[in-house]
């Protein structure tokens, strides 16, 4: 490649370069710029351009210019105002800076001006078409050079000249057009050149996919916004409304519609309000729409007229359940003050009592007997605060509670509202819901109660609360002190039969889809499975035995076994198999040392047999049959009163370190705790340590203290109950129980013979039987275990 050496004023260049064959206006304003441009007018109109290497840069030395540039030539000159010179240059060939002749009053530099061989060979020629390709595909997909562009660079010879054309079109950066101006080879100009359009192709070609992502969605949006336009104009012009307007509209006329109170309707409008701004696929507008829902849903003013008929409402309530006669008389006078007074709080009530005995339909015949609708909800096993007063709005699929929702089901704001198994809710970190319910039952809160998600105070005082419960002390004493607690203890034997004969043999015939000539069941075989087949307070088990016996039926019948069948007394092991439990006698015979016990369970009454075996030792006493820490003391205490009654009861002074006592209380896997069995210990103690025998028809209840004195206990009712079913002749009770001998039904209390006593000497006066002599107490210690030898057991031979 020749060269040329030649003296040039130097012209730096900000922010731009320019290329052999380029056309281009500069404007000047620099003083050392005018005056490198007015020399190179006086001499041969050339001029050396380089770029310098930051655009910022005002006075540029000689470290801040790139040595390679351009020698151009002025074609035009013009003065502007302000003393700005533009002038119009011609780049001629590439140039290359030797060293500087002079930097004041303007850059003077050696240059050496390069001259380009137009020799085309074949690679030459294989790098220009491929240039020529790329650069064609990048003025379609680019769109920012114009189309004769491509033309007039296809119809370029020379290699050289056609690099530098076309990098002069590209809107590369002036870092790169240098590397371009710098590469005095053609080939390797012809390379990089290449190298850089394809980089520019593939920036173009992601900008266009971008760009025509962006203009579908731009579209698609114009597009709806234009139809939803015309459907208004259209809307319009039919005289209609546009949806919102229509939804909110609509949401006005149901308000206006339901009559609610002044502030519900105001909350109401101002959500409505808020509906109408919100666009309608808002994720807010479905929680607003939600919540207006659920206000105009709810029974605010709405409410049914009650049956005021105490004969009518007396009639239903007998021919639903038979006895349970507190909690009918109870609701009969509520429904008698209703009559006299128009306007009276509904009353809590809280039946608490033993599985199976109709606290759950009871609830529902008293609705049926106001005529009012009835709600039930079960609280067994809630542990979240949230069930009773609602989630806020602000939680995705929040809603009311559980009050609010069967307000809502019921559709009147007087319902009988069911709230069962009340002792069944526990604790846990999401709150406690029983003291959420302390608002609900209370008859001086509950005109405003405040649920979460509703936020308006909710009047509950006109409903007719009641709740159910097996466990008085598990209930919540803050909630229990709101509610009139009712106890419905359990069935006598006669009470079971009349409900089994009226109720559960029609209930259970009608199920299994038989009349009453199919099967007839006599009272004589439902007094044995009462006596044989159960053994409960309530009559779920009753029920379940006589559906056996109906599925039996049934079977025989299908099978043409039988056109008829009669269960009788004695034909009832061929249905239920052999008897689960032995009526009679809680102990057969009189025995030493063992003595009858009365105890009260979940399930009702029970008999509880205590036996007391006393053997030589150390004066150890030992307690089994799992009791409790305070039946455990109750032993204690009635071992400390036979101790201090020894000499008087006949009994070895020293026994207590002669011999080991052990108690043992059968069913040692059922817990048992209460202090109720204090006189029955101490009985069995005096029996097995004096050699008496106790009395089989005797059982007692009765809480014992170290001076011999009976305590009153409590479930008397169950206990007694529990005695007649085990055959008890009589019972001995602590004297002050004998005003709870009302509560016991006439014909269980006239066959029983009660003995009530204030001390454990009037207990073991009727409990033990007399001597041959009929001393009242032996005078003689008894004769205890004598020493023994331990010998090999001996077994009978078998037959």
């Amino acid at each position: 490649m020749q060269t040329t050496i030649r003296a040039l004023p130097l012209l730096p260049l900000r922010g731009i370069l320019v290329f052999p064959y380029m056309v281009v206006h500069l404007d000047v304003g620099r003083e050392k710029s005018i005056k490198a441009i007015e020399e190179a007018m006086i001499q041969d109109r050339h001029i050396f351009l380089a770029t310098q290497k930051e655009a910022q840069t005002d006075s540029p030395g000689k470290d801040d210019i790139y040595r390679v540039g351009t020698v151009a030539e002025l074609k035009q000159l013009l003065k502007l105002p302000g003393g700005t010179i533009r002038v119009m240059v011609e780049g001629i060939a590439r140039g290359r800076i030797v060293h500087y002749l002079d930097t004041d009053p303007f850059f003077k530099v050696e240059v050496e001006q390069y001259c380009e061989p137009q020799v085309k060979t074949t690679q030459l020629e294989a790098l220009m078409r491929n240039l020529t390709y790329q650069f064609e595909q990048y003025v379609k997909l680019s769109k920012r050079i114009p189309p004769e562009t491509v033309v007039s660079a296809l119809n370029i010879e020379e290699p050289g000249r056609l690099a530098d054309i076309i990098a002069s079109h590209l809107p590369l950066r002036v870092e790169d057009k240098q590397v371009i101006l710098e590469a005095v080879d053609v080939g390797e100009r012809l390379e990089k050149l290449c190298a850089l359009v394809a980089k520019e192709l593939e920036i173009v070609e992601l900008e266009r996919r971008i760009n025509v992502r962006v203009r579908k969605q731009m579209e698609k949006t114009q597009k709806e916004y234009y139809l939803r336009e015309q459907m208004k104009a259209i809307q319009r012009e039919l005289g209609e409304k546009d949806e919102r307007a229509a939804e909110g509209e609509e949401y006005r006329e149901k308000i206006a519609a339901a009559k609610l109170p002044k502030e519900v309707e105001e909350k109401a409008l101002k959500e409505v309000e808020r509906l109408e701004k919100m666009p309608p696929m808002a994720a807010e507008a479905t929680v607003v729409r939600n919540y207006l829902d659920w206000i105009l849903a709810l029974p605010w003013t709405k409410s049914t007229k009650d049956r005021i008929d105490i004969q009518a409402a007396e009639a239903v309530l007998e021919a639903d359940h038979y006895g349970l006669k507190k909690p009918k008389e109870r609701i009969l006078e509520y429904l008698a003050i209703r009559k006299l007074a128009k306007k009276m709080k509904g009353p809590i009530l809280c039946f608490v009592g033993p599985p199976g005995v109709g606290k759950t339909s009871l609830g529902k015949s008293i609705a049926r007997a106001l005529d009012r609708k009835f709600v039930r909800i079960s609280l067994g096993g809630v542990r979240d605060e949230a069930e009773i007063r609602g989630h806020r709005r602000t939680y995705v699929g929040a809603l009311p509670g559980r009050i609010i929702q069967g307000m809502r089901t019921a559709g009147s704001k007087n319902p009988v509202f069911l709230l069962d198994e009340v002792d069944k809710m526990s604790v846990d970190f999401r709150g406690d819901p029983s003291a959420a319910l302390l608002e609900v039952l209370d008859p001086e809160q509950n005109s405003a109660f405040s649920d979460h998600y509703i936020e308006i105070p909710f009047d509950l005082s006109n409903v007719l609360f009641i709740t159910t419960a097996n466990l008085y002390h598990n209930i919540p004493r803050p909630l229990l002190d709101r509610m009139e607690v009712i106890y419905i203890s359990g069935y006598t034997e006669e009470e079971k039969v009349q409900i089994a004969v009226r109720h559960l043999i029609p209930k259970q015939l009608k199920e299994h889809g038989l009349d009453k000539k199919a099967l007839m069941i006599s009272e004589n075989a439902v007094r044995r499975l009462i006596r044989e087949y159960t053994r409960e307070s309530g009559v779920r088990n009753l029920e379940r035995e006589i559906a056996t016996i109906c599925r039996k039926t049934a079977k025989e019948i299908v099978a043409h076994k039988a056109e008829q069948v009669r269960v009788t007394q004695r034909n009832v092991e061929r249905f239920l198999g052999i008897p689960r439990f032995r009526y009679g006698m809680a102990e057969k015979e009189d025995e030493v040392g063992v003595a009858t016990g009365l105890a009260w369970t979940e399930t009702g009454g029970d008999t509880l047999a205590i036996e007391i075996v006393v053997c030589r030792g150390k004066g150890a006493l030992t307690l089994t049959g799992k009791l409790g820490e305070v039946m455990r003391e109750s032993a204690q205490a009635g071992y400390s009163y036979i101790r201090s009654r020894a000499g008087q009861l006949g009994i070895d002074e020293m026994f207590h370190e002669k011999y080991d006592i052990h108690v043992h209380v059968p069913e040692g896997a059922t817990p048992k705790d209460g202090p109720s069995a204090g006189i029955t210990i101490a009985c069995a103690l005096a029996s097995a340590l004096s050699g008496r025998k106790v009395r089989h028809d005797v059982a007692m209840t009765g809480e014992i203290t170290l001076r011999g004195r009976v305590l009153p206990v409590g479930g008397i009712k169950e206990k007694v109950l529990a005695a007649h079913r085990a055959g008890i002749k009589t019972v001995i009770l602590p004297a002050e129980n004998k005003k709870d001998l009302e509560e016991i039904p006439a014909n269980v209390r006239n066959k029983l013979e009660f003995v009530f006593v204030d001390h454990m000497d009037q207990v073991l006066e009727t409990a033990l039987v007399k001597d041959d002599l009929g001393q009242e107490v032996l005078t003689a210690a008894p004769p205890l275990p004598p020493e023994v030898t331990y010998q090999p057991m001996v077994q009978e031979r078998p037959s």
